[in-house]
This record gives structure tokens, sequence and C-alpha cells, in this order.
């Protein structure tokens, strides 16, 4: 048998667990809504952009991402055009850097891609990684 103020002490904290729990639930809920809030105001975000003939962002995914990353590499690179200039320009280091970010998205994802992302993602580094050697062979980075 446990003394009172032990039996007192055990009431106290299962009180406040209880308590935590319900507020844990609350702030749940809370969030949820905020969730459903934003997927509803972006979606009617969408549909006046469409009724309106403006340009509407393609729904974000794994590959757009990479091949994202892969563009600003490539214009980095100096292998296509900076779209804002029109011209072609040159920074290994740039392009250094996001290859190598693609390359830790490929070990931080590992096991958690299709097989199809996976493969466009050993692609898009395997062909960065030659271009950035070919542009550095005689330049010293």
């Amino acid at each position: 048998m446990l003394p009172a103020t032990w039996k007192a002490s055990l009431a106290t904290r299962e009180s406040l667990f209880i308590k935590e729990k319900k507020e844990c639930l609350k702030v749940d809920e809370i969030n949820k809504n905020i969730d459903e809030s934003w997927k509803e105001t972006v979606s009617k975000e969408k549909e006046t952009l469409k009724k309106e003939e403006k340009f509407v962002p393609p729904e974000p995914d794994f590959n757009f991402f990479i091949t994202t990353l892969a563009l600003q590499a490539s214009i980095a690179l100096g292998v296509v055009p900076n779209p804002v200039t029109s011209k072609t320009e040159e920074d290994l280091t740039q392009a250094r850097f996001l290859i190598d970010t693609l390359g830790m998205l490929k070990v931080k994802t590992k096991g958690n891609l299709s097989k199809e992302e996976d493969g466009l993602l050993e692609n898009i580094l395997y062909e960065l990684r030659m271009q950035y050697i070919e542009k550095s062979k005689d330049k010293k980075i």
C-alpha cells in the first residue's frame, strides 16, 4: 500500500498528464484546421488564376524539384543561357554547390524514392558531373 503523500503526488501528476494531453490534442486540431484552410485558399487562388488566364504554377513534386535544381546547375555550368539575361554565364562554384546539393538529396532520400524518381536523379547527377568535369579540366577550382 502506498503512503497518502505518494498517492496525492501520483494523482497530481496524472492530472497534469491528462491536461497536457488535452492541450496537445487541441493544438493538433488547430494545426489541422490551419492546413485545411491553407489548402482551400490555394485552391481558390489557382481557380482565380485559371479564370484570368494567368500563369498557374505546376503541382510541386520531387521530379519537378530536382529538375529545377538541375536547370540551375546547367545555367551555372554555362550549358544553358540565363533566362533573365539571355546570356551564357559560367559559375563553376555555384554549379558545384548545386550538384553537391543533388548528391546530398540522393543520399538522404535513399530507399524513399520511386524507381522513376531514383533513376531520374541518378541520370541528372551523372550528366551534371560529367559536364562539370569537362568544364573544370583547364580551370583551377
